[in-house]
Parts: structure tokens; sequence; C-alpha cells
């Protein structure tokens, strides 16, 4: 057997994904402790061991991950940009204030690699998502019982294209296109808020409704994007906003996705006629 890798510090923002993380450190014995950030974390994360910690605290931050005998660091979850003007930051996270607000200029990306050279400096191990949590990973294929058919092709390509195009520009990692005409793009909001976009906002005739599901979700890592922090996700809320949208299916670069709640997810999508389906990266 394989020994089991040292603490986890697990630094957590809402969303399900730090929780499918938590669980499985516990399901296989790997010992954790988790900083959860104040304001993002879900309440949930409030049952494994750890401490709350300020957006701006990190001097704090990465006291406790010490003192905790932590070995990695996972950053998963989301979180807002902050209001750099509100945040009350310890005197690490002040000196490291002008950077931040620069980095944050550039993108996203720019800002989490910023974030992640601290935790580097400190000797901490930079362990992403799909890591800690392999199984997460979306495998090329397809998931459940519906697969594309030849009409779907082109969208799932073009797609695919204006996702890696709007992540070249840090913008998003997602794009919806119906018959060859882009119907959304993704940028702050996020996957689920443009899909309820495209369902509440987008006429009826250029999109599917229930009966006539027509056009695709696409999904890709932004190519400028630091791979252990925001691979794009998936999950049951994804499959019900592509269904209200519409669309016909989900695709996702594969190796580079992950998909909460594999088995929910195949479940949702067979019962609402949808595919999703992994694509080999170009």
């Amino acid at each position: 057997m394989s020994p089991v890798p040292g603490r986890l510090g697990l630094i957590a923002g809402g969303g399900d994904l730090p929780l499918q993380i938590a669980r499985h450190c516990v399901e296989t014995g790997r010992p954790l402790f988790v900083v959860r950030l104040r304001g993002s974390a879900d309440p949930t994360m409030d049952a494994f061991p750890g401490e709350v910690v300020g957006l701006a605290e990190v001097g704090r931050c990465i006291r406790v991950l010490k003192q905790a005998g932590c070995e990695s660091v996972c950053l998963a979850g989301n979180v807002a940009r902050p209001d750099f003007a509100a945040l009350k930051p310890d005197l690490r996270g002040m000196a490291m204030l002008p950077r931040l607000v620069l980095e944050a200029r550039k993108g996203d990306d720019a800002l989490l690699r910023a974030v992640l050279d601290e935790f580097r400096k400190e000797g901490f191990v930079i362990e992403g998502a799909h890591e800690a949590r392999s199984d997460l990973v979306l495998g090329a294929g397809v998931l459940g019982r519906h697969a594309p058919d030849p009409s779907h092709r082109a969208d799932i390509q073009r797609a695919l294209e204006i996702a890696r195009r709007i992540g070249e520009l840090d913008i998003g990692q997602g794009a919806v296109v119906c018959d060859g005409l882009v119907l959304a793009v993704e940028a702050q909001e996020g996957t689920d808020a443009m899909l309820r976009r495209v369902a509440e906002e987008v006429a009826p005739a250029l999109r599917g409704a229930a009966g006539r599901l027509r056009g695709v979700l696409a999904k890709a890592p932004k190519p400028i994007q630091e791979t252990r922090v925001d691979l794009p996700t998936l999950g049951p809320a994804t499959v019900r906003g592509a269904a209200r949208a519409g669309l016909a299916g989900i695709a996702a670069e594969s190796g580079r996705t992950l998909v909460l709640e594999r088995e929910v997810v195949i479940a949702l999508a067979d019962e609402l006629g949808l595919f999703v389906v992994g694509v080999e990266g170009s």
C-alpha cells in the first residue's frame, strides 16, 4: 500500500468542492486541517478541524497551517473577488496588498499565482484539487446514457474554441453555442449565472427547449491558468442549469475538469436527456 500523504491544509472557499475533498481525506485516513475563509466557506466545513481566517490574514493563515503540521496546501472553492479597500489585512497581508492589487488588474489567474507564491516561499507543497481527489477528474468520453450526435459536434468544437479564447484573456472558462451562434460567454458571474441568463434572456427561437434540446455548454481551463487552482468544475447544478436553458448537453476538457457528485450528475443527465462528454484538449 502507498503511504498516506502528509497532513493537508485545505483553504476552503464556497461551494461543494472543499466538502468533497474534506470527506475524501476522512474516508482515506489522511490528516486534514481546514482554513475556512471568512464570508466564503460553507457552514458544512465547520464539521472538520480547522479555523476561520480572514481573506487578507495571510500571516495568520500560514501560522495556523504550520502549527497544525500541514505539509501541503490546497485552495478549493469559490471566493468572490475582494473589495481591497474593505479588507482587514494582518501585517503580512498588508505587505502583500500592493502586489495583489497590481496582479488583480491583470486577471484572476495572476492574482491566484501571487497568493500561491507566498505559500511556496514558506515551504508548502501546492496540491491541486485534482491531486487531492483524483477521482473527481473528468475522463475522455461520455458519462451516462446520452451521447452527442453528429449535429452537436460543430457546436462542441465552436464552444470549446470560444471558451479557450476568453480564457486567454483571463475572462472565464465557459461558453454556450447553439447552431453555431454564440449565445453567452462566462465572466465573473460564473457558469450557473450564465446559464440562467441564457434561460431567461435569450429568445426561445435561438436556443432549445423541452422536447427539442439544442446547443452546448463547453468548459475549458484558461490556457494561462495555474492548474493547481481553479480548474473548471461541473456538478448537478450545471446539469440542471443546462436543461433549463434548453441545451442538448455539456462538453468539457478531459483530464482538466472536475466533476462533483459524479453519480448524481450522471443520473440527472440521463433523466433530463442531456449528454455530458469529456473531450481531449487540443
